[in-house]
């Protein structure tokens, strides 16, 4: 069983392959994205040098996918990034980006804890399924981010919703109706 707590080490053979150590196969880059969207850490050393590879990769990862239209960093901030990389003087740029999304996590964390304390309003009836939209949602918008604890979350679609009780009447019909709006939303989202 492999120790998901460290980074799984690829190596890059001079052919320009990389090599999964801990499967013993090849992988792509296609592989490796999925493997950072599941919440897995990765480290990319060249075989023969033992330079680290890994933000090189990263960043060929994240410009195929805007070069699909997949885009998630607007231009400005692109712009930003590479005024930063072509300044002379020390960037503040990769700190704010860090603690941004420290945040990010922190507060997926938080919203994902208050759904599901001892709060009253977690026992309501629908709540459960309200919880796994907000859970999916926050996973399509942060697109698997690794160390939230979104990384193994289900799909709303996959969880088996709670029957209505016959008096609640119009408050679970707007809920519903809400419910089904941002499953729709996410759906054009994927």
């Amino acid at each position: 069983m492999a120790d998901t707590s460290k980074p799984l080490l690829i190596k890059r053979y001079a052919s320009r392959r990389l090599y999964n150590t801990e499967t013993s196969d090849y992988v792509t880059l296609e592989d490796i994205s999925g493997f950072i969207r599941d919440g897995r850490e990765v480290q990319i050393v060249d075989l023969k040098s033992g330079d680290d590879l890994t933000r090189q990769y990263l960043l060929q990862i994240i410009a195929e996918h805007e070069s699909r239209g997949e885009s998630v960093l607007p231009v400005a901030v692109l712009n930003d990034l590479v005024r930063s990389y072509m300044s002379g003087n020390v960037s503040v740029v990769p700190q704010f980006l860090q603690a941004s999304f420290d945040m990010l996590r922190d507060g997926q964390s938080k919203v994902v804890e208050n759904m599901t304390s001892m709060n009253p309003i977690a026992k309501m009836p629908g709540m459960d399924a309200m919880k796994a939209q907000q859970e999916a949602f926050l996973k399509a918008m942060t697109a698997g981010w690794g160390g939230g604890p979104m990384a193994g979350a289900t799909s709303a679609k996959q969880d088996a919703k709670p029957e209505p009780e016959p008096d609640q009447g119009e408050d679970l019909d707007a809920i519903k109706k809400q419910l089904a709006e941002l499953q729709n939303k996410l759906s054009k989202l994927k």
